[in-house]
């Protein structure tokens, strides 16, 4: 998201593939291409589902036409050395409770990775750097747990190894902090010195709902250590724990560890209720699913480079193989969404929200950049005015930050001309006064149902279509049609076999097929529209992860 990649930077490129770990990255670079014109090559992989498709400017939906859930998968390497933002921080807290209690895994190291491309060194220094990091204030470096125990689970000298000798070896890695706020260590001792008796938590209402100060999480994870070690000693030696968020000393450890983590690294600390509720699953990433998808993306490329972009397609990777026993299912591009905030030829949405309790900041931070996925936003009121709600100019409109969007003359139908210029993207923001929304909701897009496919929209244009990718062994011609979200886990699939051969089949409508099946970003329950020739039901049973 540098400036220096702006557009006129794609437009040097024939195409570009995508290989990124978050949603904001995806969201840029579809944007990006939009705006230069430029075929995107997306894709996405989850445990041993895949998927990659091509976008083009008004010929295929764009990454942003259909709504996707949350994304809950991170890049190893932003948890071990480059938090960005709070979950991140969480999930580095769960790796370290299976390390240092539970079943130790390979792939949740929580010690700074040195593997980490964007922190590689030069080469001839490599050797003298890993040499010098075997020690680190005195800890060397073997697995977390096998040093834990040494210590017999010493919460104080955890406390320094995790947040004061780790951080100051990532600050090491000095090519991670050019353009990033360099971590600050935390010591034990200097803390306990320094801290205030009378220090006090941030918020009001239930005990989970406090945000605890620095000091008071150190005792937090002091304690929880030492609940967790008599734990482990009552169950016998090389017993392990497993994390539970309803087990009080488990989710203390978390919240501890992630918030002192989130202080290192400049963060906002959370309260051990909104750590349980951040707190979720990961899901692995499978070499052989990327080695898949990456050999699928340079397929796609070649046709493209070939001149052949009508012959391009959304190709799945399933888990096992379907009826005709195939793993790998192409489909037909849609087309763009009348309806997306991104593609649209006039870009426009409307927002609720109360207007007497959004703050400017909230409006910049939770609805432009994290919501609608801006980079630097300015805003513009159209009030005849042209009065400047927010700039991206460094110092020119932060006063406006704690104030509210009454205080400004928004009101129930103001409309705000938003423009992010390294993005060429500008979205009209239609603002819906409410005093009506359910408690800590912020605002609400109208109109947005995430967690449901767009009504079915026949097409009857036939295609020639690759499985496998082997033009030999094609599929048969296929169509879009998109049908509404069934219940969770519920898998419904057309069979060349007569009605009743089969649980499957017995269960089918002739009319179509469809699965739900997990985000390959995101790991959330998604709905994909069939893909079926409207005058052959033999056709593969079809998923897609949004």
């Amino acid at each position: 998201m540098n400036p220096d990649y702006n557009v006129e930077f794609f437009r040097k490129f024939m195409l570009v593939m995508n290989a990124l770990d978050n949603r904001a990255a995806r969201n840029h670079v579809n944007r990006m291409c939009l705006a230069a014109d430029i075929p995107l090559i997306e894709s996405g992989t989850a445990g041993y589902l895949g998927q990659v498709t091509v976008i083009k400017k008004g010929m295929t939906e764009c990454y942003e036409c259909q709504p996707k859930p949350t994304q809950k998968t991170f890049p190893g390497c932003t948890i071990r050395n480059t938090p960005s933002e709070p979950i991140h921080c969480i999930v580095w807290a769960k790796y370290l409770f299976n390390q240092l209690f539970g079943e130790e895994d390979a792939d949740q190291e929580v010690s700074p990775d040195t593997a980490d491309p964007e922190a590689a060194w030069n080469p001839e220094d490599t050797a003298a750097r890993a040499t010098a990091s075997e020690k680190d204030g005195d800890i060397k470096r073997v697995s977390t747990k096998e040093w834990a125990r040494s210590t017999g689970y010493n919460a104080v000298k955890l406390f320094n190894k995790l947040f004061k000798d780790d951080i100051m070896y990532l600050l090491t890695m000095d090519k991670l902090w050019k353009k990033r706020k360099a971590p600050t260590p935390l010591d034990w001792h200097q803390l306990k010195n320094s801290a205030c008796p009378q220090e006090k938590s941030v918020g009001s209402g239930l005990k989970d709902q406090l945000v605890l100060g620095v000091w008071g999480l150190c005792q937090m994870f002091q304690r929880s250590v030492e609940s967790l070690r008599s734990e482990l000693q009552e169950k016998g030696e090389g017993a392990e724990l497993v994390w539970d968020k309803d087990d009080p000393p488990a989710m203390d450890f978390v919240t501890a560890a992630a918030n002192l983590r989130m202080h290192i690294f400049s963060m906002n600390t959370k309260s051990r209720f909104d750590v349980k509720s951040m707190a979720g699953n990961i899901i692995p990433a499978i070499a052989t699913t990327n080695a898949v998808i990456a050999g699928l993306i340079v397929l796609e490329a070649l046709k493209i480079l070939s001149g052949e972009l009508e012959s391009c397609r959304t190709i799945f990777l399933n888990k096992c193989p379907n009826l005709r026993k195939k793993l790998l299912v192409p489909c037909i591009l849609d087309p763009p969404s009348a309806n997306c905030y991104v593609c649209a030829s006039k870009p426009e949405v409307t927002v609720k929200l109360n207007v007497h309790k959004t703050t400017v900041l909230c409006l910049q931070d939770r609805i432009l950049k994290e919501r609608f996925g801006m980079v630097a936003p300015d805003v513009q009121i159209e009030d005849g005015k042209g009065t400047i709600l927010i700039s991206s100019e460094e110092g020119e409109t932060e006063t406006n930050n704690s104030k509210f969007l009454a205080d400004f003359g928004i009101r129930n139908g103001s409309r705000l001309q938003v423009d992010d210029f390294l993005q060429d993207y500008t979205l009209l923001v239609n603002v819906l006064h409410t005093e009506e929304l359910e408690r800590d909701v912020e605002f609400e897009v109208v109109g947005e149902a995430p967690d449901k496919a767009p009504p079915p929209q026949p097409n009857k244009e036939e295609v020639n279509s690759i499985t496998n990718g082997n033009k030999a062994d094609s599929a048969q011609p296929s169509t879009s049609s998109k049908a509404p979200a069934d219940d969770d886990d519920v898998m419904i699939v057309d069979s060349d076999e007569e009605e009743g051969a089969s649980s499957s089949s017995a269960a089918a409508p002739t009319s179509g097929t469809k699965r739900r099946h997990s985000d390959a970003e995101t790991g959330e329950s998604s709905t994909k529209r069939l893909r079926m020739d409207s005058t052959d039901n033999d056709d593969d049973d079809i998923i897609a992860l949004d």
